[in-house]
């Protein structure tokens, strides 16, 4: 069949949900096979941190796949051009940039404050779920600031829309076929997208733009003027979901590592400490002064990716390593497999938090990191998603110890865009003395 709005199936059937044997498989793949290595034809996978990170930053010889979630809703003005996608990608890059994301941590920080005091006391609690609502509150704010709880529930219908959109399938629907999950999903973006045209058009006739990052939308550019109605509307959709997504798939391997981990998480309650009694009045500097608690989100971040596999095309023939690939060929790179590269991480396997801090306690850079991605396609909401765990992994460190109940652990899920994710994931909180 033609391609779908997803990465292509590995074999085994990469769609359905992945054991941490199966992650364990592709690690002795990366150790067995070598830096890359042919899955099947016209499939390699970029196995170790050198070539992973060359692939990302080759753009033009391995490009993005482009199939969005979210496509560009089909109207009589036809798509976006050129031009306009590139005035929208560089207005967003604007508002997500490190500056602007911690001009507003005291924006932010209320809301992951709000989200520790709110836990259930006494109850192992699914703490996927609410972790999901208080990240989405924050990154919606993020992007639309007042006009945020009118959009938010848009926001949770597009996030459904997204998980209908990738559940396992047997079959590989070709783009134009309209499956019920994508009809769904074209149902959610059309409402999100009208509740939206109204705000864009309140703010655009009364010349209140805003500061937030749909202002910089609004906001005409030097070079490109101002952007047309309909390429704001394209471009929102995608960003809404990605704030709050792939942050929460992170925060719950955090907050079951705070559980893991006492001295770790006793750390992180020491540098809380310092934080204002008013999360409204944390800034920038605040943030800086919690070295140890972001070393400990990078490092789980490192060890369990969210995004652990990422696709790349290849348009022409090309080289990589020792494989010459041809024209039409898939090249996965795999982050969780590169960051247990012992040429870049001492001890690899281990949780180590301290990698990441010099001897003067200032962050350091151990080796390639690609949690983010890296290159020209990176994560444009790197900064965000880190103010973002960061302050909720420092706040609920402050208040609580936490525990897993009795029995099994969570489960992993791995799918080749659903990314790397705890299931079923109980934890108790108690409150720190």
């Amino acid at each position: 069949m033609g391609r779908s709005d997803e990465p292509p199936r590995l074999p085994g059937g990469s769609y359905a949900t992945w054991s941490r044997d199966r992650l364990e498989v592709a690690r002795r793949g990366a150790e067995e096979c070598g830096d890359v290595w042919q899955l099947e034809s016209g499939v390699y996978v970029a196995a170790t941190a050198g070539p992973c990170e060359e692939v990302l930053h080759r753009a033009r010889d391995f490009p993005k796949a482009s199939s969005p979630l979210f496509p560009p809703l089909k109207r009589s003005s036809g798509a976006p051009s050129p031009e306009e996608r590139a005035h929208a990608h560089a207005a967003r890059m604007h508002g997500l940039r490190a500056q602007a994301v911690a001009d507003r941590i005291g924006e932010i920080a209320p809301r992951t404050a709000r989200f520790a005091d709110q836990w259930p006391m006494g109850e192992d609690v699914e703490i996927l779920p609410p972790v999901r609502h208080a990240l989405a509150e924050i990154g919606v704010h993020y992007l639309f600031s007042e006009d945020a709880p009118a959009l938010l529930p848009h926001a949770a219908q597009l996030f459904l829309a997204r998980e209908v959109l990738v559940r396992p399938s047997r079959w590989v629907w070709p783009r134009w076929m309209p499956t019920p999950a994508r009809r769904f999903r074209t149902r959610q973006q059309v409402a999100f997208t009208d509740a939206l045209r109204a705000v864009v058009r309140r703010r655009r006739s009364s010349g209140r733009l805003g500061d937030d990052l749909l202002g910089q939308l609004l906001r005409p550019s030097p070079r490109h003027g101002l952007l047309p109605e309909e390429a704001v509307l394209d471009t929102l959709p995608g960003i809404t979901v990605a704030t709050f997504e792939t942050p929460s798939r992170a925060a719950g391997w955090i907050l079951l590592h705070l559980a893991r981990h006492p001295r770790a998480a006793a750390r992180v309650a020491a540098e809380a400490a310092a934080l204002p009694a008013d999360p409204a009045a944390t800034t920038r500097a605040h943030l800086k002064d919690l070295p140890y608690t972001g070393a400990l989100v990078s490092e789980v971040l490192r060890l369990y990716p969210p995004s652990w596999l990422l696709t790349r095309d290849a348009p022409r023939q090309t080289r990589l390593a020792d494989y010459t690939i041809g024209a039409g060929s898939t090249v996965l790179v795999c982050p969780y497999t590169a960051h247990r590269d012992a040429r870049e991480y001492t001890e690899p396997d281990r949780f180590l938090p301290e990698r990441w801090l010099d001897g003067t306690g200032s962050p350091a850079k151990p080796g390639v990191f690609l949690a983010f991605g890296t290159g020209p396609h990176g994560c444009e909401g790197a900064a965000l998603a880190m103010a973002m765990l960061t302050l909720l992994t420092a706040q609920t460190a402050r208040r609580y110890h936490l525990s897993e109940p009795p029995g099994p652990g969570p489960g992993y899920q791995v799918t080749t865009l659903e990314g790397l994710a705890t299931v079923g994931l109980r934890l108790r909180a108690t409150v720190r003395g």
